[in-house]
């Protein structure tokens, strides 16, 4: 039997299109500031909505926009106005 797709959060390509605006980023600059290797291109379908970025990529994007990974990923959560915020979590190490 095949397994069911995950759900796929809605407002996700979105939320990373915003993130990236209001933080006042070319998609070379946020790629720079991930320090990923990625094209625009690629960037570009993950804020169009075309396919989706792995888990640790996600929470590059979090760490560098200062929110926790369930803000990029919860529908029923909103970026906050003001980025970088501070995360409302303590790190463990």
């Amino acid at each position: 039997m095949g397994a069911k797709a995950r759900p796929k959060p809605k407002r996700l390509a979105r939320k990373l299109a915003q993130l990236r605006f209001t933080l006042g980023l070319s998609q070379n600059e946020l790629i720079k500031a991930l320090k990923v290797r990625l094209t625009q291109n690629r960037i570009s379908d993950y804020e169009q909505g075309i396919g989706e970025p792995p888990l640790p990529l996600l929470l590059k994007y979090a760490k560098l926009a200062g929110v926790c990974l369930d803000v990029l990923v919860d529908d029923e959560l909103d970026l906050p106005k003001k980025l970088p915020a501070k995360p409302k979590h303590k790190h463990m190490r």
